[in-house]
């Protein structure tokens, strides 16, 4: 398998675009940020500072540099709680640059969709991303590069017809 790049790599070396495609409920529950918004800690998550959030400055110099990134989330209703956290955080993101939508799950029943989250940078290089049952980062072969045709054609088609059908962030309301 081949060595998977960082995101600061991955986002430096990216010329055109980068799409983000997220299935699950719930992602890392032991991440500090959420036991704290989970305990009722709003105002004092540091994630809403963009001066504490490196993703924020490298969304911000990937889009100011021409980068359209786009994520979309595919999401239960009525959301789980780790959703509305992610919900909360996503202002931010959005502020840096990323295109964020929402789409209720039951509205993709008839697409077809990979089987893991993934990233796809310039429509050629997917990094797959693998979670265990719980949504922590999967202890083995976390993560994968892959540039098969074949697969990345999937993933874009996917990608795409989910971001179709996807609410923007600003008016996506939870349920």
């Amino acid at each position: 398998m081949a060595e998977v790049p960082s995101f600061e790599e991955l986002f430096n070396n990216c010329l055109r675009s980068a799409v983000h495609l997220e299935m699950r409920d719930c992602y890392m529950k032991s991440d500090p940020s959420y036991i704290a918004w989970e305990r009722g800690e709003r105002e004092e998550i540091r994630d809403l500072d963009p001066a504490s959030r490196p993703w924020l400055d490298l969304m911000r110099r990937s889009t100011d540099r021409g980068i359209e990134v786009r994520r979309a989330r595919i999401v239960s209703e009525p959301v789980s709680d780790y959703i509305r956290f992610e919900h909360y955080l996503t202002a931010p993101n959005v502020a840096a640059g990323e295109k964020v939508r929402w789409l209720p799950r039951r509205r993709a029943t008839d697409l077809a969709l990979p089987g893991n989250d993934f990233w796809l940078f310039d429509g050629e290089l997917l990094v797959i991303n693998h979670f265990d049952g719980e949504g922590e980062v999967a202890p083995v072969d976390d993560t994968e590069v892959v540039t098969d045709l074949g697969t990345v054609k999937l993933c874009a088609a996917a990608f795409e017809a989910v971001w179709e059908r996807a609410i923007p962030h600003e008016e996506y309301q939870l349920t």
